[in-house]
């Protein structure tokens, strides 16, 4: 579409443009929209007014919620409106901008508080003694502050590098928001190196808080087996089984969408991991917790 000029002023996401089968598609993404914001506030909600949750674990899935908000609000409601107009949405390289930032940098806040997460259910379960001396208010104040500055200072120069090529080739998106790899498809740039330091970053994030949560789960699990009572076991488990299902679910619907080394390959497969990661994680994460969270649900 864009076709011999040196840069685009705007894109035009392709989504699901075409689509017969559209409007069926707006219902379930506005559906799992609704439900995501009103978990997720609901968790936020009774975290902060249940004298019972104020613990380091919930004052942790309290921001955690207030992620999975954000990252369903930058690129659902964009997604939606390309829905409901015909043929494909255009966005101006400022918005394009924005959204791929900020999508990137909640979702490395993110990572790494799933990985702080991990570490204080290895500390509640292996050394629950000094659990309130060591998780104490200030640390936890200071491990979220952490998180956040990390995840939005850590993506300034990706974003920066990304929007610094010259693109010629098109300015049609095949995904349904600014996504990365589909933008270095587009730049006629020779992407290699930048691609190569973008998968060293990318790296860095997952494995660097994929890592501290495989040894907490190892101390955790080597802990539970130790427990003589299957009723001991099964308590233990249960303070970190909420927590498990979620980096589950989380890091197997990203290490493949941010660790490609190419990646303006395999765009279809892109977009259906980019579709789970936005829509189905943010969607699942408050039944994970409240579903088997005794004290979420409250008294029986």
């Amino acid at each position: 579409m864009l076709m011999n000029y040196s840069s685009a002023n705007e894109f035009y996401l392709l989504g699901f443009s075409g689509s017969e089968e559209s409007h069926h598609i707006l219902f379930a993404i506005f559906f799992f929209y609704l439900v995501t914001l009103m978990g997720n506030m609901v968790i936020i909600v009774i975290v902060c007014m249940d004298q019972r949750l104020q613990s380091p674990m919930y004052f942790f899935l309290g921001h955690l919620s207030v992620l999975e908000i954000l990252v369903t609000t930058i690129i659902i409601p964009v997604m939606l409106w390309g829905l409901l107009l015909p043929g494909m949405q255009p966005i101006s390289l400022s918005a394009c901008v924005v959204q791929l930032f900020l999508y990137l940098a909640v979702g490395t806040t993110e990572f790494a508080l799933l990985g702080a997460m991990a570490v204080d259910r290895y500390v509640a379960v292996c050394n629950p003694l000094r659990y309130n001396i060591i998780v104490n208010r200030h640390t936890c104040n200071i491990v979220v502050l952490v998180s956040w500055v990390f995840g939005f200072l850590f993506q300034i120069w990706p974003v920066y590098a990304t929007f610094q090529l010259t693109y010629c080739k098109s300015n049609v998106v095949n995904n349904f928001f600014c996504d990365r790899g589909q933008l270095l498809k587009l730049s006629c740039n020779n992407t290699l190196f930048t691609e190569f330091i973008l998968f060293l970053m990318a790296v860095f994030v997952l494995f660097g808080s994929l890592i501290p949560t495989i040894v907490s789960y190892t101390y955790i699990i080597s802990t539970i087996l130790k427990i003589p009572s299957a009723s001991g076991q099964r308590k233990a488990f249960s303070t970190c089984a909420s927590h498990f299902t979620c980096v589950v679910i989380g890091y197997s619907s990203c290490l493949f969408l941010c660790v490609k080394p190419k990646q303006t390959q395999a765009a279809d497969y892109n977009w259906v991991v980019s579709l789970m990661v936005s829509v189905e994680t943010p969607f699942l994460n408050p039944f994970i917790f409240t579903l088997r969270n005794d004290k979420v649900r409250g008294p029986s």
